[in-house]
């Protein structure tokens, strides 16, 4: 069985992040492990919500889908969560039931930076590196990495909040392209929308409406 990787803090799950691991079914993979991260080596979470209502929201997202499955090595193991360390057990656990090398799904922005991950030569010679769209971008993007010396990249995000992408003709490891389909949400944004009483419960499955609203998670307010 063909199987795929896909990390993240999932903080809330949305649709932008379904529709990437659905399209990686589409593309031949049978099933798509989403592993909920411990703590990111990147970036801070919001503390207020804890692993394990990250995972109830994942878990909730996926039901009624064969193709997509929780991973939560990464919550079991605690500590700061290393790819490496997850892809090096995953192979261990999977080494029965997996055909060829896993998928590793990063969104642009991450792909921007794989070069500062742990052991990043390492995952790349034991995984194929699958790059997904983030948000739609500016026409001016690839101009503004055209000149970056080799082994540089443009990733985060800009002033305006939006998603930069990576400068795939640098980056040094072979990699596909995911032709998911770009929802302009982010998690982030979703966080705010809570926070700041605006609409947003149309930008995620309902039963991860249901359970933030009942958990009053990311300060929602009646």
């Amino acid at each position: 069985m063909k199987l795929a990787i896909y990390g993240g803090s999932f903080n809330p799950i949305h649709f932008g992040h379904l529709a990437v691991a659905d399209e990686a079914l589409c593309m031949g993979y049978d099933k798509v492990l989403l592993v909920p991260t411990f703590i990111p080596p990147h970036k801070q979470l919001t503390a207020s919500v804890s692993p394990s209502s990250r995972l109830a929201m994942l878990e909730a997202a996926i039901k009624g889908n064969p193709g997509l499955v929780v991973e939560p090595c990464e919550l079991q193991r605690g500590g700061i969560s290393y790819t490496i360390d997850t892809v090096r057990f995953l192979i261990k656990k999977y080494k029965d039931d997996r055909e060829g090398k896993f998928g590793l799904i990063m969104g642009q922005e991450i792909a921007a930076e794989f070069e500062k991950w742990k052991s990043p030569e390492e995952i790349a010679s034991l995984c194929d590196i699958i790059i997904a769209a983030r948000h739609n971008l500016g026409g001016n993007v690839d101009s503004a990495v055209a000149n970056k010396p080799r082994g540089q990249y443009i990733g985060g995000m800009d002033a305006k909040g939006q998603f930069l992408d990576v400068n795939k003709s640098a980056f040094k490891w072979p990699y596909v392209e995911l032709k998911n389909p770009v929802i302009p949400i982010s998690s982030t944004e979703i966080r705010s929308r809570i926070e700041g009483g605006k609409s947003w419960r149309y930008l995620l499955p309902e039963p991860v409406y249901e359970y933030i609203v009942a958990n009053r998670l990311y300060g929602y307010k009646q």
